[in-house]
């Protein structure tokens, strides 16, 4: 078999060093390599695969579209492309709002605040955003990012970006003393930084409700406070939703927890929006922000706008999450999972803390000792010892993600109880290994 280390660039890695095997198959929460090897999926591959793998509604309709109509250009209207737009707008309450289809999610990051910055009249408009976070890869996005990894190759100022400190409630920035009081100095942080720039020359604030691939699962409080002091300074509020959304948070967007209290003006989406079957990204806006785009230039344009194929899948995806009923299972199976991740921190001195559990995912943070909260590598760095975890997890059957520190676990919303069971038993042995080594 071609070795794909010979032909292709693979991303966040050192290309020379990649090595992986590969994948010929998937089908629920598990996929297989080449070589028969079966592995559970307890990340959704990048946390995406909300539906699992191959799910068959979603390939179903796929395979009905492409019979019909593969591609036309966003000069032409299609079928998909108008039903999938009006279940989106439907199911986040953007009543009269509008939708702009993106490939992805860094893509919808940038045309969201695009538009903020278009909507407020100000082409040059600050953004503000954390300074631990992560919104896409290109160039703007990385601006955006508060991404140490990324921080050498872009100068935030050059594109108007200010960052914020995070509320990271486990390691709070602020020195408070309680996961409130964190996301109320959080929260404070954003509104000094709107009154030091100025309301009048800030486009948007862009933040992630909850899950992201920083690790950070903000208070309950921050999310609230942050659409109050937004509103109140006259300035939009971009929700990332890119990874939180389609019950991954146990919601079909994140923010809906919190009701109208926490309805941003603009919000990002990609990953389930369509499983991950087919690529497709999505900025959805509010009526407020429709009205004033509706009547100038959009200056932009991407070939595969809306593309027939990605909004089929997109539109089943949306079937399946509701015929199934899998937000409100992942939030239910979430709620046991956090419960078990909770019990394992108290078993094993190397959790640090659990974060999470308003669906299927959580973060674990690892550390050398819980009470000093001494990482066990420095950020972003990932520690051996859980690399070394993950390499033997896999060899069992089982497949991690992870960040640094963090064990990043956010299987597939149709994932069976006993094998959500069986990864996190691995899971308590692996651990038991690590502290004893």
């Amino acid at each position: 078999m071609i070795n794909e280390r010979d032909s292709v660039l693979h991303t966040w890695c050192v290309p020379a060093q990649w090595q992986a095997p590969t994948i010929v198959g998937g089908r629920g929460a598990h996929f297989w390599d080449a070589d028969g090897n079966d592995y559970l999926d307890m990340s959704s591959l990048s946390e995406c695969s909300n539906l699992g793998h191959q799910h068959p509604t979603v390939v179903k309709a796929i395979r009905e579209q492409a019979e019909r109509l593969c591609f036309v250009t966003s000069s032409w209207g299609t079928k998909p492309r108008a039903e999938l737009a009006q279940a989106l707008l439907e199911k986040a309450g953007f009543k009269n709002g509008r939708v702009f289809f993106t490939l992805a999610g860094a893509d919808a990051n940038e045309h969201a605040v695009k538009f903020a910055r278009q909507a407020r009249r100000l082409p040059q408009g600050w953004i503000i955003t954390r300074d631990r976070s992560y919104y896409g890869a290109s160039y703007a996005c990385m601006a955006f990012s508060g991404d140490t990894r990324t921080r050498h190759q872009v100068d935030p100022e050059q594109y108007a970006v200010r960052h914020v400190a995070s509320p990271y409630a486990y390691r709070c920035p602020f020195g408070s003393s309680s996961d409130s009081e964190c996301g109320e100095r959080a929260v404070a942080a954003v509104a000094a930084e709107i009154d030091r720039t100025g309301a009048k020359s800030i486009a948007a604030v862009l933040m992630e409700p909850n899950a992201g691939t920083n690790g950070i699962v903000p208070p309950d409080n921050y999310w609230p406070g942050l659409r109050e002091v937004t509103r109140s300074h006259g300035v939009f509020l971009i929700a990332d939703e890119v990874m939180s959304a389609f019950g991954r948070c146990g919601e079909w967007f994140a923010w809906q927890r919190f009701g109208d209290a926490g309805k941003p003006d603009l919000m990002t989406l990609a990953k389930g929006l369509t499983g991950a079957h087919v690529p497709l990204g999505a900025v959805l806006v509010s009526e407020e922000i429709a009205r004033q785009l509706e009547k100038q230039m959009l200056f932009t344009g991407l070939t595969y706008f809306g593309h027939p194929l990605a909004c089929a899948a997109g539109l089943a995806a949306i079937r399946a999450y509701e015929d199934e009923k899998l937000i409100e299972r992942s939030r239910r199976l979430g709620g046991e999972m956090f419960a078990e991740l909770k019990r394992l921190q108290q078993k094993h001195r190397v959790i640090g803390d659990v974060r999470g559990g308003h669906g299927l995912f959580a973060i674990v943070e690892l550390v050398s000792d819980p009470i000093s909260r001494t990482p066990l590598a420095p950020w972003p760095e990932t520690p051996p010892q859980l690399t070394a975890l993950v390499k033997k997890a896999r060899s069992l059957g089982v497949s991690f993600a992870v960040r640094g520190n963090l064990l990043i676990l956010a299987p597939p919303l149709v994932i069976e109880e006993s094998e959500l069971s069986d990864a996190l038993g691995l899971l308590d042995r692996l651990l038991d290994e690590m502290e004893s080594a």
